[in-house]
């Protein structure tokens, strides 16, 4: 039988299963959450920089995957306090880059180009 992968919506549904924090924080505590996981994944990328010569062994691609879970998961429950599910969350920035692409407007800065 094969396995069939969660959507982004089931995840998040599952994700909010664990979200416990208190309401008066809600979209604070992702927020912060999401800075604080960045940040671990950015660090263990830095430390196969320094320690393992730019090479992404398979024990250290997933310690980073499980990281970028932990992001994966503060983003839902952000999208969540937003009022907002991951799909429709996907599909906006999908349509944002995509219309960047097309009008040659990848490159560059600033949010609305």
């Amino acid at each position: 039988m094969e396995k069939k992968g969660l959507t982004l919506n089931e995840y998040q549904q599952m994700a909010l299963e664990t979200a416990i924090y208190p309401q008066e924080y809600k979209v604070i505590y992702p927020g912060l959450g999401i800075a604080g996981e960045a940040g671990e994944v950015a660090d263990k990328v830095k430390k196969i920089i320094r320690d393992n010569s730019n090479k992404v062994s398979e024990e250290k691609a997933l310690e980073i995957a499980k990281e970028v879970g932990d992001v994966l998961w503060y983003c839902a429950t952000m999208a969540n306090d937003l009022g907002f599910d991951l799909e429709t969350i996907a599909q906006m920035n999908y349509e944002k880059l995509h219309s960047r692409q097309q009008r040659g407007k990848i490159g560059g800065s600033g949010d609305n180009r």
